[in-house]
This record gives structure tokens, sequence and C-alpha cells, in this order.
């Protein structure tokens, strides 16, 4: 069979990966001039299976004007003319209640483990090696009322046999030795020994190379226009460099995914919500972190990948803007100089931004639609490079016609019952 992968993020190579070992032919499409250079580039490098929860959750309505009013928020809104942003809006805050925020998450972890074990099963099958380490996300407190707070998420972690650990000070300086000089800043933590972190675009790139050897053609530098639909399937893909025809086509272009589909009578509610990350050169080792530290109170990120540090983060809500603030990147400066005042300089760090595409109740939307051969994965938010490995595979076996190994119902669009309004001929 022909597969088209529009999309040449970590979702779409990995996605183009599985297919191409599981005997496809595949083509993958994407604008840029290689692959994960957009949202995948400069992510915070966590592979968090323990720390996947939706945003929206109890108390979030009343916590986003408190985040607001922080001199570094982690929480940015500029009002747009956007009809798309207030009804993702609006939906986001619906499932704002403990009812939904215990549905999503279990939706959400059990693809997130799923994707952990195909990476174990990747590095052990391949060697592939993308500055990874597996040691673990720490999640910091400043206040007890926030280290009180975990009840609900201690729930979840251990209804799915999520290991995990509560430490004090000095529980979490026995594995982070560099929080020695800042301990006095924290009350306590929480430790998810299982999660694992790794730079996405170098593995993105090391898969891109694999890829290609199982015979997956990349062409890069062509704009996607639209999709050709007979009314049942998709006879077509449009872009610069002319049709291109396929017998399956798998959208994975993360925010732009709505586009393509709204001609079809598609519309899914995958809004940006954009992050910034600073990449740090480490000045000294003893002074950097071990693993990934989660700053709770700034929501921000702190992964060691090889010499570096980057420190990712925050949401801004800006429509599809790109624009690099200034205020954004000092509160990441701030947050790693805070915990790591020693760790790395950050007069010579790299800044970035990218739009991360999420969907109001933080689960992905993969699987099938209401054409025969168009097949999605988007939707990831915050977790694409934790469910990069998962998603590629569920949508091999899918496309290949073989059952996948976790259950899809939950994943698809069909828990979106107004997502769709009719086939039509395109």
């Amino acid at each position: 069979m022909k597969v088209l992968v529009l999309g040449g993020g970590v979702i779409g190579i990995s996605t183009a990966y599985y297919l191409a070992r599981a005997g496809h032919e595949v083509e993958l499409v994407d604008r840029q001039g290689g692959p994960a250079l957009e949202t995948s580039f400069g992510n915070a490098g966590e592979v968090s299976p323990g720390y996947s929860a939706p945003w929206a959750g109890p108390g979030v309505p009343i916590k986003a004007i408190k985040w607001m009013l922080m001199r570094h928020s982690p929480l940015v809104i500029w009002p747009l003319l956007d009809p798309a942003m207030w009804r993702w809006g609006a939906a986001m805050l619906a499932n704002c209640t403990e009812r939904a925020y215990a549905l999503n998450k279990s939706r959400m972890v059990p693809i997130a483990e799923y994707s952990r074990d195909c990476m174990k099963a990747l590095r052990a099958e391949t060697g592939i090696a993308y500055d990874d380490r597996a040691q673990g996300t720490l999640q910091l407190f400043r206040t007890q009322a926030q280290l009180d707070g975990i009840a609900k998420d201690v729930e979840v972690l251990q209804q799915y046999k999520v290991p995990f650990e509560v430490l004090d000070r000095a529980g979490f300086c026995a594995v982070e030795p560099a929080l020695r000089l800042t301990q006095h800043k924290f009350v306590g933590a929480l430790r998810l020994p299982g999660d694992e972190t790794g730079d996405c675009h170098v593995f993105s790139s090391r898969l891109t190379e694999m890829a290609a050897a199982l015979g997956v053609q990349f062409r890069w530098n062509t704009s996607i226009a639209s999709l050709a639909s007979d009314g049942t399937r998709i006879n077509a893909v449009r872009t610069s460099a002319g049709d291109l025809k396929a017998d399956a086509v798998v959208l994975a272009l993360g925010s732009f995914s709505p586009q393509l589909l709204r001609p079809l009578g598609i519309r899914l509610p995958v809004y940006p919500v954009k992050g910034y990350s600073i990449t740090v050169p480490i000045a000294d080792p003893a002074g950097a972190p071990e693993s990934t530290i989660m700053d709770e109170t700034h929501k921000v990120a702190v992964t060691r990948l090889g010499d570096r540090i980057r420190v990712g983060g925050t949401a801004e809500l800006a429509g599809f803007s790109t624009a690099l603030r200034e205020s954004r990147r000092k509160t990441l400066e701030h947050v790693v100089t805070d915990l790591f005042p020693q760790g790395g300089d950050v007069g010579q760090a790299s800044f970035w931004c990218g739009l991360r595409p999420m969907t109001p109740d933080g689960t992905p939307i993969v699987g099938g639609t209401p054409y025969a051969n168009l097949y999605l994965g988007t939707g990831h938010g915050t977790l694409g490079w934790t469910m990069a490995a998962g998603t590629g595979r569920l949508l091999a076996d899918l496309i290949s016609g073989r059952k996948p190994e976790i259950a899809l119902d939950s994943l698809t669009m069909a828990r979106y019952p107004r997502a769709f309004t009719g086939l039509r001929v395109n």
C-alpha cells in the first residue's frame, strides 16, 4: 500500500518509520527543508508519561487569573478577533471539572505509557541515540498548598500503576544534587522515575535516516494546499509539487491540521498554544540538572540534554504568531538561574518558540475519519514528543489492518460529536 504522510515533525516521522517497517511504500511531505524544524525542534525535552495530564482541571480558571497577574507568568493571552480561539477556550473551560479531568487523564496515560514502551523497544532494536536519559522527572513545589494539591494526581498514578515518589528536601536533593544550593525555596517534590528525556530534533533527524534506509521518500520544501475528495475518499493531495496520490493519507500537521480538514466538513478543536524555550550551554556540570525538573509555580521544565540545558514552558494564546517576546525569555532565564544558579551560561542561550497543537480536553486525536483512507495524528499539545512513537505505531497498525495494541476508541475524532458536518467533494 502507498501511504502519504503529511507533516515532518516527530509525529509524522515516527508514523512514516513504522509504516515503512510494516512494509508500506511511504512518502512524507513537508514545507520545511528537513525534519522537525517547527514545533518539534526546541521543546522541553521531556518524554513524560507520568506527567501526562490535561491542562483543563478543577480550579484552573481561578489559577489562570492568578498566573496572568504574576511577574513571570506561565500564561499569557493576547485577545484576538478569532472565533476559533474563543470556541476552543470555552470548550477548555467546560473540561475544568473533576469528572472531565479524570476522564481525560484516563485517556492520555495509556497512550503515553504505550509510547514510552515503544521508544524503549526502538532503542533496543536500532541503537538510536538522541542525548537520551532515563532518570525521571522531578516536579518541585514552592508551597505546601501545591504539595497538598497532588492528591488527585497521585490517585490516577496509582490507578494506572505509574511509579512515583513524594520527596522531602533531602529526598529531592539526593536525585538532583545541584538543588542543594536552592533547596530552601521548595517544600517538597513529586518524582516520576519512569520518565525520560532527550532531544526531539536529534531523534527526529536520526529516525529520518533510518526511515530513508527502509525506503521512505521525503519530499521537503513542498507546501500542501488542499485535500481533493470524491466525497468518500481522499483522491489526491494538492501541493506545490503537483497532485500526489496514495492509497492512504496520514495528516500530522499539528496546529495547521484543521485548515486542511475544514473544506472536507471536519472541524477539529485543535488550536495553537505557543511555547518557548531557551537552550543554555552548561557552565558547571555539577551545578546543572541530572534529568528534568518541573517548576510547578512557573510551569517551566529544566532539562539536561548532553552538554546543554533546555528550559521550556509557558503558554501563550496568540493565534499563529511566532513572534519571540523578550518577556518570555526573561521568565525562562529567571527559572533556570533561580534553580541552578551555577549550572549554565544564560548569556549564551538561544531562544525559540513553537506552536503546540492543543485540544480542549488535552487528549490527542489519533485514528480514522469519515473518509475511508484519511487518518489523523494531531492535537498532542505539549506531549507530542512523549506520545510520538506510540502514535506512529498505532497508526501503522491501523492502516495495516492489524489490531492496535491499545484501544483507540477514546482517541479518535468521534469523541467530538459536532466535529463532522458531512462528506464533501473537494
